[in-house]
């Protein structure tokens, strides 16, 4: 029988806390539970018992801790993710982004880009693409690189593009992307007009005004404290009654400046910077 991996909660501190002052990461204020067990995960699969071998393998191998990295950090994502939030962003801030001549848009947290991609199909159907400043950025380089190549397993598109229509999609799917061998390239207008760079909303501040801000399904990974501190920088970055949207399990409900932002749309959780 396998052994079972287990920590401390103090030798998970001393993990969290050697790979801030090692490498500049800083993941204390991720939700605890959420940590533990991605840490616990990441042991198990790189076959190594306790925390001390961890702490060796970070202080003598750099590429360690890049593969740390790329497993620690969350990458569920998918195309058009959550329908109904895309249909009543369509509906309901694609009407006000279109009177802006220049639209920035930064996507926060954007895992292998899938999301970033939507939303430029989406303004791309509402004709506003060649308007637009699309940024987005990540913790994780791998993600990264993932995301600028834009390919994705051929064997997922059936379910995008259920996504896509029930998002309201105005074209056949199939145009945005060429299908190769067993992967999805999306078309090059679109990963042209993307641009991808790292970003670390832990420890790092506002780069630019933006019309809108979409960070969906991050903020629930993190403890109250660090979401509050996220939020406080994404006030920051947007111009005047910019909007920002969270992912569907996530609100402003503890946030110490919630008053600051009205309800676009309480479903889809998307909010605008009133103040």
């Amino acid at each position: 029988m396998k052994e079972k991996v287990s920590i401390t909660d103090d030798e998970l501190d001393q993990i969290l806390l050697t790979i801030k002052e090692n490498f500049g990461y800083d993941f204390t204020e991720y939700a605890r539970a959420s940590m533990l067990r991605r840490v616990l995960r990441f042991m198990d699969q790189v076959n190594l018992k306790t925390s001390a071998k961890v702490l060796e393998a970070l202080s003598k191998d750099k590429r360690f801790f890049q593969s740390f990295l790329e497993k620690i950090t969350v990458n569920v994502t998918e195309m058009f993710r959550d329908p109904e939030f895309y249909k009543i962003f369509r509906e309901k801030v694609i009407p006000r982004l279109a009177s802006y001549p220049i639209i920035k848009i930064w996507h926060a947290g954007c895992s292998s880009g899938e999301e970033i991609y939507s939303m430029a199909i989406l303004l791309h159907e509402a004709g506003l693409l060649g308007r637009k400043k699309l940024y987005a950025t990540d913790i994780n380089p791998a993600n990264l690189e993932k995301a600028r190549k834009g390919i994705m397993p051929l064997n997922v598109m059936k379910d995008y593009t259920t996504n896509y229509i029930k998002a309201g999609g105005l074209n056949d799917f199939a145009t945005y992307y060429t299908a190769k061998f067993d992967n999805a390239i999306i078309s090059k207008e679109f990963r042209e007009r993307i641009t991808f760079s790292e970003h670390n909303l832990v420890t790092d501040q506002a780069f630019n005004e933006f019309h809108l801000i979409c960070c969906r399904n991050v903020l629930i990974y993190f403890n109250r404290d660090l979401q509050d501190k996220v939020i406080h920088l994404f006030y920051d970055s947007l111009a005047p009654l910019g909007y920002m949207a969270l992912g569907i399990k996530e609100s402003l409900l503890f946030c110490s400046i919630k008053e600051k932002f009205g309800v676009v749309s309480a479903p889809a959780k998307i909010f605008r910077r009133i103040k």
